[in-house]
């Protein structure tokens, strides 16, 4: 039985909310006087959303610096969402980080940075998504499949995967899109690379360079790195829409289609029998960069009108997962 795990319905669209909310609520903490608290996030989108919305609701300015390749509309949302400023800067999220660093904390005396994914208070607020699920499902899942942008969300995950001693008895899949898939490619070359530049649609996945604890806990034996193309990540996208009448974006979409066609027993071979008992989560993380007008566009231009079919088959070539273990 596959089960999602809705974190597209937390107060920013995302599941950013927990880790992003946890590491503002820390620095204010931190804060002697920290009424003057000005917050500077590097985002792809989502994690900017986060910063602004936690921000607000505490009572703090937020400034945004999002890639010059992010869509329109994540730039708007983040101007709905509150932000005080909202740049757009560089090429990736690690070119923005540099922007705020740089050039704009050094302006500021009041500047808190707000990284997208890699700090220990990030993981610890990503890492309830993990309590939740044991505490919803009443029990440890069998697997669970999530998306891997900088691995803030695989960390947390993980985290409460060693702290409940499950390290062997769970199956995590770390999904990335090709052109998004440093994790993937630090995993081939046996140490942590930085990408030269993003080439996937999955913009909220555009993080050139995953944290060196991310690395560490995807070299484990039952956690399996598997990239899928933007075509295979809007099917996914697509599936949903049809078949729950969810809109998400491709950063989701892209853990759709390891369940169906057999294709995730496949992925896990003889590690873990795959039947109707089983317990598969896919956390479904985000849901602010989608639309109904981009759904229909990749219908069209990706997948093509009669390439998805009612059991969830396309004509597209069917991709190999790729594992990398130590």
């Amino acid at each position: 039985m596959v089960f999602l795990k809705l974190d597209n319905l937390q107060p920013a669209g995302s599941f950013k909310s927990r880790g992003i909310g946890n590491y503002i609520l820390a620095r204010a903490a931190e804060r002697r006087d920290s009424s003057n608290i000005h917050f500077y996030a590097a985002s792809g989108g989502n994690a900017g959303i986060a910063c602004v919305h936690a921000a607000k609701l505490l009572g703090y300015p937020a400034t945004v610096v999002i890639p010059t390749c992010a869509k329109p509309a994540m730039v708007a949302k983040l101007w709905a969402m509150g932000a005080t400023s909202v740049i757009q800067h560089g090429a990736s999220i690690a070119e923005a980080q540099e922007y705020i660093q740089k050039v704009l904390l050094p302006h500021d005396a009041n500047g808190v940075f707000v990284p997208p994914f890699d700090h220990p208070d990030i993981w610890e607020g990503n890492a309830t998504v993990m309590r939740e699920i044991a505490e919803q499902l009443g029990e440890r899942p069998d697997v669970v499949i999530c998306s891997v942008g900088g691995g803030g969300l695989l960390n947390g995950i993980m985290q409460v995967i060693d702290e409940k001693n499950w390290t062997e008895e769970i199956e995590v899949l770390a999904m990335e899109t090709k052109g998004a898939d440093s994790l993937n490619q630090s995993l081939r070359a046996g140490q942590l690379i930085t990408l030269p530049r993003i080439t996937s649609q999955a913009t909220s996945l555009g993080v050139v360079k995953v944290s060196q604890k991310t690395f560490e806990y995807a070299k484990r034996p039952h956690v399996t790195s598997i990239v899928l193309s933007d075509a295979e990540a809007a099917r996914g996208c697509y599936l949903l829409a049809e078949h729950e009448r969810m809109l998400v974006e491709l950063t989701v979409g892209v853990n759709v289609p390891v369940c169906y066609e057999g294709f995730l027993q496949k992925i896990l071979g003889s590690r873990k029998t795959i039947d109707k008992s089983s317990k598969v989560v896919i956390v479904v993380c985000g849901g602010n960069d989608i639309s109904v007008e981009m759904l229909m566009a990749w219908r069209r231009t990706m997948l093509g009108m009669e390439d998805v079919q009612e059991n969830g088959t396309t004509n597209l070539p069917r991709p190999v997962p790729t594992r990398v273990a130590a």
